[in-house]
């Protein structure tokens, strides 16, 4: 639209006051090229009456003539072959421009910006998106390990994998796994100070907090027969690193309440434990969050399909 007021600003300064639609020109450039008012309303899908007053229209507000018409035949006056000539070409452009744009959702190139939590990237999700990345060379993505929730926009992210209650509305989650917490500790550590039986127990022991959130970390909850119930815990230590909490816990400094995910090959060789089974710690759903759009890019849903797949492959750690 830019282009075409310029080019009739250029041509006829005083058309800029009183043209009503510039798309006209498109039209006229149509009845040039087809050498017909009929063939050229057909290939508009207007009506003959309705595209011959869009031309008188458009030549009454350029206030020149632009077509001779006769009952045979159609031929350009000066005016008319030196607008043709302009409005060709910009007409070649924008239906280059948009044949352009109307493929970019379908490309398999260009950079993703993409924020996951430090569990997962350092669990997987590093080498997971590495794959990707190998698997079609001509993307790059751009990885932020980080917990916290990012304003996708501000930040220029264009998708971010996240765990808990999306709060925005305007975005979209798509789940990738749900990802199960327990209570664990290290063999020493129970030899030393004993096994909680009940979480009532917990206010008895040193509990290692997981501050990675912005509240609840001394708040530990579970369900139990059904029924949900929680403890307020306290410690001697806390940190936002899942591996601080992890190396702690191993060296027998207190009981942690974590993803399994976190410690899963450590429960699988004996070097934590898993305690207070008959209760059942907090699940938390993992998703894929991106932007609200009709139209996501193939790109981007190629990545969330990638990265829930290598979420279901290890589906055993959560």
């Amino acid at each position: 639209m830019l282009i075409y007021t310029t080019l009739i600003n250029l041509l006829f300064p005083k058309a800029v006051q009183c043209m009503s639609s510039a798309s006209d020109l498109s039209f006229f450039a149509l009845v040039v090229e087809a050498n017909s008012f009929n063939k050229a309303a057909k290939v508009a899908g207007i009506s003959t009456p309705a595209l011959s007053k869009k031309i008188t229209k458009l030549e009454s507000e350029l206030g020149v003539q632009l077509l001779h018409r006769t009952t045979r035949r159609l031929s350009l006056t000066e005016a008319g072959e030196i607008l043709y000539q302009h409005a060709a070409t910009i007409n070649k452009q924008v239906n280059e421009a948009i044949g352009s744009v109307s493929s970019f959702s379908e490309q398999l190139s260009g950079t993703i910006k993409i924020s996951v939590p430090t569990i997962s990237g350092e669990l997987f999700l590093a080498e997971c998106i590495a794959q990707f990345c190998q698997q079609y060379p001509d993307i790059n993505v751009e990885v932020r390990l980080e917990n916290e929730f990012v304003d996708l926009v501000k930040e220029g992210l264009d998708l971010v994998v996240r765990t808990g209650i999306l709060e925005d509305s305007s975005l979209i989650a798509k789940p990738l796994i749900e990802s199960h917490w327990i209570v664990c500790c290290a063999p020493k550590y129970i030899e030393q100070h004993g096994q909680p039986d009940s979480i009532e127990d917990l206010v008895k022991h040193n509990c290692l907090a997981y501050t990675y959130q912005a509240k609840g970390a001394t708040d530990w909850r579970f369900t139990h027969n059904g029924n949900p119930e929680s403890v307020k815990i306290s410690g001697s230590f806390a940190t936002n690193n899942s591996q601080a909490l992890r190396k702690a816990a191993l060296a027998g400094y207190g009981i942690v309440y974590v993803p399994r995910c976190s410690v899963y090959e450590d429960l699988e060789k004996g070097d934590l434990r898993e305690i207070l089974t008959a209760y059942q710690a907090r699940s938390l759903g993992v998703y894929a969050v991106y932007p609200y759009t009709r139209y996501l890019p193939n790109k981007i849903r190629l990545l969330i399909e990638h990265i829930k797949q290598g979420y279901q492959q290890r589906q055993h750690y959560f």
